[in-house]
């Protein structure tokens, strides 16, 4: 399986995840994105890659200039100034005017989530599913707003500097996770360093709260380096793209990016990204199992259906004996490490337990993907399965039922039928 593992060991920021990932191509392919991003069309914006050394490590660091100057990333409201750790400070009070391609001149000192979808969807020749990953991030950063400010969705309005930067990043991001294509993402935990941030109305804890709002339920911590080396962006762009946080698994690594931030910390200032296959290692899950003898049917169902919406990989039960000869269930459940939190949590919610054991276990699975058939039936979608040398088709139980219960058709005539047509 082509995956990605993101070290987030000194934080994440937009231009840090950017130039990262940009190492990952080949040196002809970071020219042309290069290239690429900057013919976008994103209101006054240019970028530049150039090479960048922090502890002995070269790597690449990626500015981005906005109307010829400097930008750093600035996503909080526009009335707060941050000093972030990763770039240098800056704060412009005037206003700046964008011609779009469409004539017209846009003359604002602050953009709303409208504004930025009016640029990403009106004006940025991006594939559509490049657009919907950079709203689905802003979507984040405007809800993180909205929750610490007390304000609707559509009352939050970004610093204008700061939103062309970030558009400019979360863009590019989204555009080299689309040529990349990792089929999962995995990220560390996220060091989001320690201290306090200068804003507008005073001093800050680190992470910032918009920050910390978009990374809850994901694994974090500080230490003893002082700033603030999580951004808004940064977090936003890890939450949106990484399947789990963890370690990184055995993975055969074909090529590694290091993007650098500007500042210099006793440890390299540093993203890296490691891009390369993984498979027959397996990879880990938490095996979590509970005994109880006073829960009914229906609250056990009620259970397993609250777990699997959560993200549980797989709920089972298992008729036991238990003390004073009662019949009871022993309830099983597979959970990603990065999910453990949260469905130990809806256990202890939704069922009678005291305990919750946990097993942790390596899982090997075939890799899997849909598709879908065209039949006198309408379109039926099917399961393909490969890997340690067999493949396994199997067609989509809810497809098969539908059209069985359609046709007063049994499922058996059902799957034979559009085997048949298949072979034709």
């Amino acid at each position: 399986m082509r995956t990605l593992y993101l070290d987030c060991g000194m934080g994440a920021a937009g231009d840090m995840l950017t130039a990262a990932l940009l190492e990952l191509l080949t040196v002809e392919q970071r020219a042309e994105f290069i290239s690429k991003v900057n013919s976008l069309g994103i209101p006054g914006v240019r970028f530049e890659a150039k090479p960048s050394v922090k502890c002995g490590i070269t790597g690449t660091h990626v500015s981005v200039f906005v109307d010829g100057e400097e930008e750093g990333e600035e996503m909080f409201l526009h009335h707060h100034h941050h000093d972030h750790e990763h770039d240098h400070e800056h704060e412009h009070e005037h206003v700046h005017t964008h011609d779009l391609e469409d004539g017209h001149s846009h003359i604002h000192s602050h953009s709303g989530l409208a504004d930025i979808e009016h640029i990403v969807r009106g004006h940025l020749d991006l594939p559509e599913s490049v657009r919907d990953d950079v709203m689905a991030v802003y979507s984040l950063i405007a809800e993180a707003e909205s929750h610490v400010h007390g304000q609707s969705v559509e009352q939050i309005h970004f610093h204008e500097v700061g939103t062309m930067d970030a558009v400019a990043d979360v863009t590019a991001v989204c555009l080299l996770m689309d040529i990349l294509s990792p089929q999962q993402i995995i990220c560390s935990p996220v060091h989001v360093g320690s201290g306090k941030v200068r804003c507008a109305h005073g001093l800050l804890p680190v992470p910032a709260p918009a920050t910390a709002y978009i990374l809850r339920d994901v694994p974090i911590y500080g230490g003893r380096i002082q700033g603030e080396l999580c951004t808004p962006t940064g977090a936003a762009l890890l939450r949106h793209f990484v399947t789990s946080f963890g370690d990184m698994p055995p993975m055969k690594v074909s090529s590694i990016g290091y993007g650098m931030g500007n500042k210099d910390f006793e440890a390299a200032n540093c993203v890296r990204a490691m891009l390369g296959e993984t498979g027959t290692t397996g990879d880990t899950v938490a095996e979590l199992s509970l005994n109880v003898d006073d829960m009914t049917a229906e609250q056990i169902g009620f259970l397993t259906e609250t777990l699997f919406e959560a993200g549980a990989l797989e709920v089972y039960t298992v008729p036991i004996g238990m003390k004073k000869s009662r019949p009871g269930t022993l309830i099983s459940v597979m959970t990603r490490e990065s999910d453990k939190d949260r469905i130990i949590e809806l256990i202890f919610r939704h069922s009678t337990t005291l305990g919750v054991r946990e097993n942790i276990s390596r899982r090997y699975t075939l890799d899997r993907r849909i598709e879908t058939v065209e039949t006198r039936f309408g379109a039926v979608r099917k399961k393909i399965s490969s890997g340690y040398g067999v493949t396994r088709e199997k067609y989509e139980y809810d497809d098969l039922s539908r059209i069985a219960r359609d046709n007063g058709m049994s499922i058996t005539d059902v799957r034979r039928e559009i085997s048949r047509e298949e072979e034709v």
